[in-house]
C-alpha cells in the first residue's frame, strides 16, 4: 500500500507546477479594450480550464519518474479539451453576432477562439517546464527547488507570450482622423466616396454635426494585402463601434488606388482619439493573406 502513496518530493513538484501554470493562465486573462472575456463568468471558465491544463502538465514528470507511462497518455486528452474550448468560444461569439452594432465576422471570431485555445497551452507548457526544472535541480533544499522551478516557468511564459503576440493595425498602418463631407445624399471622407445611402436631410445633418471618421493608411505597399481583406476591415469596424458606440449608421469603405480604408459612423461618444486608438489596437488577423514581414515577431519587445 505504501508504494501507491505519492512521495513528498513528487507532491511538491505537482503542487508548485500547478500553481505556476495556473498563475500563467491568470496573467494572460485580461479584460482589455475589447471587453472580452467579460467579468466574472468568462474569467471563471478560463481560469478553471487553465487549472486543468496546468495540472496535466504538472503530473507528467512525476508520472514518468515513477514509470507510470499510462498516466502520461492523459496529455492526449488535453488536446481534445483545448479544442473543445476553442469550439465553445466560437459558438458563443457566433451566437452573439446578431446582438452587436457591427459583426465581428467569422475571421475575427476564429482568431479569438484560437487565442483562448493557445493560452491553455501556455498553462500546460509553463507547468511542465516548472516541474521539469524542479526535478533536474533536485536540491536538498525545497525552497531552492521551488524558486528555480518558478523562475524558469515565468521565463518560459514571457518567451511564449512574446512569440505568440501578433501585430495590430497600428503596427502596419497609420490611423488618422478623416474629414466628413456630405454632397446631397452621398457621403465622402477625405474625398473618398463612402456611401450614397444618406437619402434624408436629417441623416445628412446628423453625419455633418455628429459623425466621426478615421482613415487607415498602409505604411508599405505589401501591407495592403492584410488591409484589403474583408475580415480584417470588419474586425476594425467592430472595434470602432464597440469603443464609441453607434447612435446611427456605420460604414467602411476601401479606396483602391492607394489602399486607404475608411471607417465612419455616428457615435454615442464623440471622442475621435478613442476611436483612433481602438482601430490601432485591432489585431491583424492570422487568417488574412499577408507577407512574412507582417508575421515577424519580436521576442524581446516591440521596436
Amino acid at each position: 500500500m505504501k508504494e501507491n502513496i505519492i512521495s513528498t518530493d513528487h507532491l511538491i513538484i505537482i503542487v508548485t507546477a500547478t500553481i505556476v501554470g495556473t498563475m500563467a493562465r491568470a496573467l494572460t486573462i485580461k479584460e482589455d479594450f475589447r471587453q472580452y472575456p467579460t467579468y466574472p463568468n468568462g474569467y471563471l471558465i478560463h481560469l478553471v480550464t487553465g487549472f486543468v491544463a496546468a495540472s496535466l502538465g504538472a503530473v507528467a514528470i512525476p508520472a514518468l519518474m515513477t514509470k507510470n507511462f499510462v498516466a502520461v497518455t492523459f496529455l492526449a486528452l488535453a488536446i481534445q479539451q483545448f479544442r473543445d474550448v476553442r469550439k465553445a468560444e466560437k459558438e458563443s461569439l457566433k451566437d452573439l453576432e446578431n446582438t452587436e452594432s457591427a459583426y465581428r465576422g467569422d475571421a475575427y471570431i476564429d482568431g479569438i477562439a484560437k487565442t483562448f485555445e493557445a493560452r491553455n497551452y501556455f498553462a500546460l507548457i509553463v507547468s511542465f517546464t516548472t516541474a521539469l526544472t524542479i526535478q533536474l535541480v533536485d536540491s536538498k533544499f525545497i525552497s531552492i527547488n521551488v524558486m528555480s522551478g518558478t523562475i524558469t516557468g515565468l521565463i518560459v511564459l514571457y518567451v511564449i507570450k512574446r512569440f505568440s503576440k501578433g501585430k495590430t493595425l497600428g503596427d502596419i498602418a497609420d490611423v488618422k482622423e478623416g474629414k466628413i463631407e456630405v454632397r446631397e445624399s452621398e457621403l465622402f471622407v477625405d474625398g473618398i466616396f463612402v456611401s450614397n445611402l444618406l437619402g434624408t436631410e436629417n441623416a445628412a445633418n446628423m453625419f455633418q454635426k455628429e459623425g466621426l471618421a478615421v482613415v487607415i493608411i498602409p505604411r508599405e505597399e505589401h501591407f495592403r494585402i492584410a488591409l484589403d481583406h474583408y475580415g480584417q476591415r470588419q474586425a476594425a469596424l467592430f472595434e470602432a463601434t464597440r469603443a464609441v458606440g453607434v447612435k446611427r449608421y456605420h460604414f467602411t469603405r476601401k479606396e483602391y488606388e492607394k489602399g486607404k480604408i475608411v471607417i465612419t459612423l455616428v457615435p454615442i461618444i464623440k471622442d475621435v482619439n478613442k476611436l483612433i486608438e481602438a482601430v490601432k489596437k485591432t489585431p491583424v488577423l492570422e487568417s488574412v493573406k499577408k507577407s512574412h514581414s507582417v508575421m515577424d515577431t519580436n521576442l524581446f519587445g516591440r521596436e
